[in-house]
């Protein structure tokens, strides 16, 4: 299956008098990266979230996960005072109010509204019911950002493959083109002797220019190469129509096309191959760039 790793996530869910909230954005990533934001008092969840991740299938990219708790009706919780936290951020307000001579509103309310100052913890066997809570929205999250990377990476693989079909008739117009060229190649010689030749008492023989026509036609030869570049466009039709995780086999199958097309090119003398060559190495350059996206 092919999925994006470009995608994002959104799910809701009330508990226990809480509101929990999760968001999951990713991007582009070589490696699976997850970082998690949360509440201070949540802290206990960031390995948990990580690992569930990382267990739904999530292999590749920047994975971004947001936990916001809204309490409604705080059974159980203690509310304390970080106060070495609060001593640091009320005397950063009275340097910042004396040091530009602002208004001197710090109050109780004002300086409250910092809300990292109070430290919010549960009886210890409150957690593993939080954490089911909130892994109940996660999932919802989690269902909605894969729809959405599965979405993406099925438009990215449709048009893959309309960029390999594309492919696959510049390399017959080349291997059409080679043929034509390398079948002509002896009365092309023949003519350039005699032309060069022309006034001078001298006889080539049939043969000889027909050896020098087999030689250059050995040495012109591109049927290997566009042999096994049809092979990798085969093998990159069934790995996106495959179930397994595919970015990184696509990526070598495009080295590997590239590598051909750049055989096939400097080998090649003629003009009209020499074009297509350039819009083969472009299209898979394209591919390479799409690539860049799927997990």
């Amino acid at each position: 299956m092919i999925n994006s790793m470009t995608a994002f996530g959104r799910a809701v869910g009330t508990s226990g008098g809480k509101r929990y909230t999760v968001e999951i954005k990713s991007v582009n990533g070589r490696f699976l990266d997850v970082s998690v934001k949360y509440p201070r008092q949540y802290g206990f969840v960031e390995p948990l979230i990580k690992a569930h991740i990382s267990e739904h299938g999530i292999l590749r990219g920047k994975v971004d996960v947001y936990l916001g708790v809204d309490v409604f009706e705080a059974k159980g919780v203690t509310v304390a005072l970080d106060g070495e936290l609060s001593e640091s951020y009320i005397k950063a307000l009275c340097e910042l109010r004396d040091k530009f001579g602002l208004k001197d509103d710090i109050s109780v309310m004002s300086v409250a509204s910092y809300r990292d100052i109070f430290v919010t913890s549960a009886a210890e066997e409150d957690m593993n019911a939080e954490w089911d809570a909130i892994k109940s929205v996660l999932d919802e999250a989690l269902k909605s950002y894969t729809e959405m990377s599965a979405a993406e990476g099925e438009r990215l693989a449709d048009d893959m493959k309309v960029k390999l079909s594309s492919i696959r008739d510049d390399t017959a117009k080349i291997k059409e083109t080679s043929e034509e060229n390398i079948k002509g190649y002896p009365e092309r010689l023949t003519e350039r002797i005699k032309s060069l030749l022309d006034s001078a008492d001298v006889e080539i023989s049939e043969q000889r220019i027909l050896t020098e026509a087999a030689i250059f036609a050995d040495k012109a030869s591109i049927d290997e190469e566009l042999v096994r570049l049809d092979s990798h466009i085969s093998a990159f039709f069934d790995i996106l129509n495959g179930e397994d995780a595919v970015g990184r086999k696509l990526d070598f199958l495009v080295q590997e096309m590239n590598r051909e097309i750049n055989t096939i090119g400097s080998k090649s003398q003629n003009t009209d191959i020499a074009h297509l060559v350039v819009d083969v190495k472009c299209t898979i350059e394209k591919l390479r760039e799409q690539i860049q996206n799927l997990a």
